[in-house]
């Protein structure tokens, strides 16, 4: 045994479960996802576009397209360039902002950067030659990827920005879909790819008196720089003398809330449950490094981490950061379940990996009673991990405050601020960081109704749970690919399973062009064979989510029938990635119902 190992106190694990399940019990509400407001009417400004004109018009537009991509992300961006290598021409974009980029294009809040590591997340480096300055690039370099992309692959063309979709419906005569948007367009589409995002739409805490806040306010997703002053490196002048209010600790909360403290002549953090935090360790890129780089090398770095981050250690390390240096061991692998390990010596690892988090923070934060109300008392991912290398010393700064609500959440948003166990903290700011709708209804969630063969609605279809094949297709629904997590493969790094998914896609698309076929979906046998595996590997997770304090992962504590389909694939990534490899490969037509294209 180690000297470091000897000085280490004991760990209770019994206690700490004890612990696990109070903290647990402190935040479950009756209200669940009911606890949130939807962004309209009175709330409606939340939702508006600060980086564009908003007097934008442009005439309707009326065509037709091979292939129509819903959303700018980097799911359409990857549809997009993958059809491209296939030689598809005619594909046209609709896009809510202003320009491609998805979650990039909409949170440019200060301190932004991606938490997985730049060379792995930031698709198709070796297509554009972009090189991200940083082991964890800034938001502002990776949406100048994403035009980068858009360039690179004639995207711009066809694009119809600051457009929402607002309607689909399959003709079967003609083999197409009707898409009808905000600005009265009308396109006959024969394959729609709808890639509306994991994290696009939004939310607000119902708290009772939010309307009634006379202060300035907004989401951290539309980031109000005309307010703040500065930009996403910081220097928020304009809050000089002003008392500043954050709701949230996720990963937007974390980010942002530094360079607030800059500038902010007060900061008072509103916590209901804290984020477990780690170093990120950031560091610029190796110069040298990067054009030693041989083709290919950024698919190995992907698989690389995905290995790592699965508990498989038959290669180096090529990453060597928090994630890998966690999740290499199996015992900390998400969910509690992985292979034929005995699942008490992954909780007990779990546990242990959280008590070293927990430390730190005593380390690191100086009053001992905000120290306390920062540490996390539950399981490793029941909340997306954060890593920080200025967090938890933004509260050793004397014009910062942690209020810590002990689970409760505010109480009260009045005229002048914010109420919290009775006392009212009178703010001018007031700064929701409080995320975004996840994996709940489809339709929702992407803000269009999708009406499919026979009229049938996507709502109908899923009213007990999606149904899907891999996640990326529904029967009833020809020619309709999506990008989702819905019944999909999982991974820390999506963008592994979404270049899976946007090739899997992109080469069924290509052979129905190719092939004059009028329209694609999955076979029954094949659907209902990808719902039972779903079904049949659900439980672990379930249960697993089940036993986590509330959070989005759980739909707040009150996992509702109709979304136990909603999960992603149980399996693990790399039996989902070999499976989409196989399709890819040429072995998608025995899943998979053609129609002859429809002579005119």
């Amino acid at each position: 045994m180690s000297s470091q190992q000897q000085d280490e106190p004991a760990i209770d694990f019994d206690a700490l479960t004890r612990k696990y399940e109070e903290e647990r019990s402190k935040r479950l509400r009756t209200d669940a996802l009911g606890q949130f407001t939807p962004l309209d009417g009175d709330f409606a400004h939340y939702d508006t576009d600060p980086f564009v004109d908003a007097d934008f018009t442009r005439d309707p537009v009326a065509r037709d397209a091979d292939v129509l991509i819903i959303g700018g992300g980097f799911g359409g961006l990857l549809s997009a360039a993958h059809l491209r290598k296939h030689g598809v021409k005619d594909i046209t974009f609709v896009e809510k902002g202003g320009d491609f980029g998805g979650t990039w294009y909409w949170n440019r809040y200060p301190g932004i950067r991606c938490d997985v590591e730049s060379y792995t997340y930031i698709p198709l480096l070796e297509d554009t030659g972009f090189i991200p300055s940083e082991k964890y690039a800034k938001g502002a370099e990776i949406y100048d990827q994403c035009q980068q992309i858009g360039r690179h692959f004639d995207l711009y063309r066809d694009a119809l920005f600051q457009t929402e979709v607002r309607s689909l419906d399959w003709n079967e005569e003609r083999q197409r879909w009707i898409i009808r948007t905000t600005r009265d367009d009308e396109i006959a589409a024969r394959f729609i790819v709808s890639c509306t995002g994991h994290y696009s739409k939004p939310k607000l805490a119902a708290i009772p008196g939010i309307e009634s806040f006379e202060g300035h306010s907004f989401h951290t997703s539309r980031w109000d720089y005309d307010y703040t002053g500065g930009s996403a490196d910081g220097g928020l002048t304009g809050l000089k003398g002003k008392k500043v209010g954050v709701i949230g600790t996720g990963s937007t909360g974390i980010q942002c809330v530094p360079a607030l403290a800059d500038w902010a002549d007060q900061l008072y953090l509103f916590q209901r449950t804290p984020i477990s935090i780690d170093d990120r360790g950031n560091r610029p890129t190796d110069v040298e490094w990067a054009k030693s780089q041989k083709p290919g090398w950024q698919k190995e770095r992907m698989e690389n981490f995905t290995n790592w981050t699965s508990g498989i250690q038959k290669d180096d390390d090529l990453i060597n950061d928090g994630w890998t240096n966690l999740l290499g061991e199996p015992a900390a692998v998400t969910g509690g379940v992985v292979g034929d390990v005995d699942p008490q010596e992954l909780l007990r690892g779990e546990l242990a990996k959280m008590e070293k988090v927990r430390r730190r923070i005593d380390e690191v934060v100086e009053d001992k009673a905000t120290a306390e109300a920062l540490k996390p008392y539950y399981h490793y991912f029941c909340k997306r991990p954060g890593f920080s290398d200025d967090y938890l010393q933004t509260f050793n700064r004397p014009n910062v405050t942690l209020v810590d609500t002990a689970g409760m959440g505010v109480e009260q948003i009045t005229a002048k601020g914010v109420v919290v166990a009775g006392k009212e903290y009178e703010l001018d700011c007031l700064v929701y960081a409080s995320g975004f709708h996840f994996m709940t209804s489809y339709t929702k969630e992407s803000g269009f109704s999708i009406n499919g063969r026979g009229g049938l609605s996507l709502d109908d279809h899923w009213s007990k749970g999606a149904h899907t094949l891999w996640g990326v297709q529904t029967r009833g629904f020809p020619n309709f690919f999506l990008m989702s997590l819905l019944q999909s493969g999982v991974s820390i790094n999506y963008m592994h399973i979404a270049e899976a998914q946007t090739q899997y896609l992109a080469t069924v698309i290509a052979h129905c062009l190719d092939n004059k076929i009028g329209s694609v979906e999955p076979s029954k046998q094949a659907e209902d064979g990808w719902v039972d595996r779903v079904i049949e590997l659900a439980g672990p997770r379930k249960a697993f989510l089940d036993a986590c304090t509330p959070g989005y992962f759980n739909h707040e504590g009150q996992q509702v029938a109709e979304y136990d389909l909603n999960m992603p694939f149980g399996g693990g990534p790399h039996e989902y990635l070999d499976l989409l490899e196989s399709a890819t490969a040429g072995k998608f037509a025995e899943n998979l119902e053609f129609r002859e294209l429809a002579t005119s």
